[in-house]
């Protein structure tokens, strides 16, 4: 599996945040090339399904997810989202936390562990897949965070 974490300091309240990575639609906004959106009537809690399509025409494919662990921020209290991805192409997990700190601020953490079809690729390219994953990732927080932060 490829398997990789990032986090981040965001000027911004764990619950503005979470209201921001929860709509999954905008996570388009952020991440090059990729288009989301809902399949579910529902697109919050556990059981809400969406798909990111990543690519540009014939060379593109759908990450489908479906969210199996919701818990939002609270206050103090730390808040927890985490899907499996049901995709051809990608299998496994996608998660990530947000922690309240002083002064309206919070850490993000995204954690991704994946592995991509055929098995092959991701066995012999893990390190590769980690670290490009690793920096798309960075770039999609540092992009949240400019538009959560009003910047």
């Amino acid at each position: 599996m490829a398997r990789f974490t990032v986090s981040s300091e965001v000027g911004a309240p764990a619950t503005k945040v979470w209201d921001a990575l929860v709509d999954w639609p905008r996570h388009g906004d952020w991440v090059p090339l990729t288009r989301v959106w809902v399949t579910t009537d529902r697109a919050d809690g556990v059981g809400a399904e969406f798909v990111g399509r990543t690519g540009v025409g014939p060379v593109a494919f759908d990450d489908p997810m479906r969210v199996v662990r919701w818990e939002p921020p609270d206050g103090d209290e730390r808040g927890f989202c985490e899907v499996v991805k049901l995709g051809r192409v990608l299998h496994g997990r996608a998660w990530f936390s947000l922690t309240p700190l002083p002064g309206g601020r919070c850490r993000v953490v995204w954690d991704e562990d994946v592995t991509v079809t055929p098995v092959r690729v991701t066995r012999f390219g893990a390190p590769l897949l980690s670290l490009v994953g690793k920096a798309g990732f960075v770039m999609m927080l540092k992009a949240m965070s400019r538009e959560v932060e009003g910047r």
